[in-house]
Order: C-alpha cells, then sequence, then structure tokens
C-alpha cells in the first residue's frame, strides 16, 4: 500500500473551493453574520474604527461584512480560496460595501500580494479558526509573522482557536489520541500531534487544535504580545444557529510588538 500524502496548503485550498464548503460559508455570510461573542471582542480591542484593518482568511464574508455592519469603514481582507472571495465580492455587491477590497491572497506570503504592497494595517483578525486551518506550526508562525510585518507597531490581533484541555471530554479525547501516535497508528496524513481530518457537510476540513501553551509561545515568537484569551461561551451567549454553526472556541487579542 502506498503511504498517505500528508496535508498541505494546496489540500486545505482545494478543500475550501470544493462547491459543498463554498455552500456552506457562503450560507453562513448571508444567514449567521457576527457571532455575538465576536461582536464583544471586536469593540474590546478594535475601538478605532476609522483605521485601516486586514481580515485574513476572510472566507465569503461573513466578518468582513459584519465590521462595515458595525461602522467599520476601511476594510481590506484576503482569502486563499478564489471561489469563497468571489462569493465575499458578491455580497458586498449586494449590500453596497463595494468599498471593501477582497484581495485573493496567502497568509503566509503576503509580500507576493502587490495589492498589499506598502500597506500598513491599524488592526488585524483571522477569525473563524482560520489561522489554525494552516498545516504545520512553522507555517501557522509563518503567517503570524507576515501579519505582524503589515501592521502598524501597537497593531491589535484577533483570532480564534480550539483548545484541547477546553473539558474533560476533550482531555480525554487526547489522551486517546496521544496513546495512537505513540504507536504510530495515527492518520498517516496528519503532519503533527493536534491535527484532525474530517469530513462533514461542509465537506472535509483540516483543523490544528492547539492547547494554550503552544498559541503562548507562537506569539511570543513572532512578535506579538499577547493581551488576553477567553473561551467564546465566557463572553457572550451566541444563538442556537451560531452554537450549531461551531464548536466552543477561545479568543486570542495580542498586540504588536513597539518596536
Amino acid at each position: 500500500m502506498a503511504p498517505a500524502n500528508k496535508i498541505t496548503a494546496e489540500t486545505v485550498r482545494a478543500d475550501f473551493n470544493d462547491l459543498l464548503s463554498v455552500v456552506h460559508y457562503t450560507r453562513a455570510a448571508h444567514e449567521l453574520g457576527l457571532w455575538a461573542s465576536e461582536r464583544v471582542w471586536i469593540e474590546r480591542y478594535l475601538t478605532d474604527r476609522t483605521a485601516p484593518l486586514l481580515e485574513a482568511g476572510c472566507g465569503a464574508g461573513r466578518v468582513t461584512l459584519g465590521l462595515w455592519q458595525l461602522g467599520y469603514p476601511n476594510l481590506t481582507a484576503f482569502d486563499f480560496a478564489a471561489e469563497l472571495v468571489d462569493q465575499a465580492r458578491s455580497l458586498a455587491a449586494e449590500r453596497a460595501a463595494e468599498a471593501i477590497a477582497f484581495l485573493h491572497a496567502d497568509a503566509t506570503a503576503l509580500a507576493a500580494c502587490p495589492a498589499l504592497d506598502g500597506k500598513l494595517f491599524g488592526g488585524a483578525l483571522f477569525l473563524f479558526n482560520g489561522l489554525m486551518q494552516i498545516p504545520g506550526r512553522a507555517n501557522r508562525r509563518q503567517a503570524l509573522r507576515e501579519l505582524h510585518r503589515v501592521c502598524a507597531p501597537g497593531a491589535p490581533l484577533l483570532f480564534t482557536t480550539h483548545d484541547r484541555d477546553s473539558s474533560p471530554m476533550e482531555r480525554a479525547l487526547w489522551r486517546l489520541e496521544t496513546l495512537r501516535w505513540v504507536r504510530g497508528d495515527q492518520d498517516p496524513r496528519l503532519v503533527e500531534f493536534g491535527d484532525r481530518y474530517f469530513e462533514d457537510e461542509a465537506g472535509r476540513t483540516f483543523m490544528h487544535l492547539p492547547d494554550r501553551r503552544e498559541i503562548l509561545d507562537d506569539l511570543a515568537a513572532t512578535g506579538w504580545n499577547h493581551a488576553s484569551d477567553a473561551m467564546r461561551t465566557s463572553l457572550a451567549k451566541d444563538s442556537r444557529a451560531v452554537r450549531d454553526f461551531s464548536d466552543e472556541c477561545r479568543f486570542w487579542a495580542a498586540h504588536r510588538e513597539l518596536r
């Protein structure tokens, strides 16, 4: 039997461009909008509504259009899945928000996007666990470095992750996964411990589930100063539709070093 191919960025890109995924995220952009928890976090840390903001992993524009509706007019958003970017542009046109710049770009290589050349942003977002859908810790750190490079000193970065230690059930499941890795019988497509690759009504999804220490170390290694973090359920009571759409997650806020 031939060895299984490891999950790569191209695997993830193809999964997000798949019709099932496009329909899933487009429906969420049209119907869900910003979660109550996201709004709390955004308004806590993005206090200057005139500052230029950059949203990474914008998908079909759910968060971007939510920011626009909250009164953030200076928005640039990108995703590396071209089909989702097309959906975001369509939604922006439908809601008279054509001033939003939607770009096709890779968070690990922003220098390759001419439209971002010379830009400096007053804040950045990478919500709905987008950072954790980049395979490989070195690549996730590269994305954090790229966002650091295009943000002004002191600029906030807001993002979310899952958390392997978030509940007794999660901890039990990951103890079992640890045994699989020790025995060498984990899913051979996975890149590192903490990875999951699954299929559901949204199509195929890669996700890395870190613990809190991992994220703190990644922020420190890439020039971001940790400001705060909190589980979603502690921030606001999200609607049933949101809870059906997304599992519990941890919200993070960091600031770019001043130097």
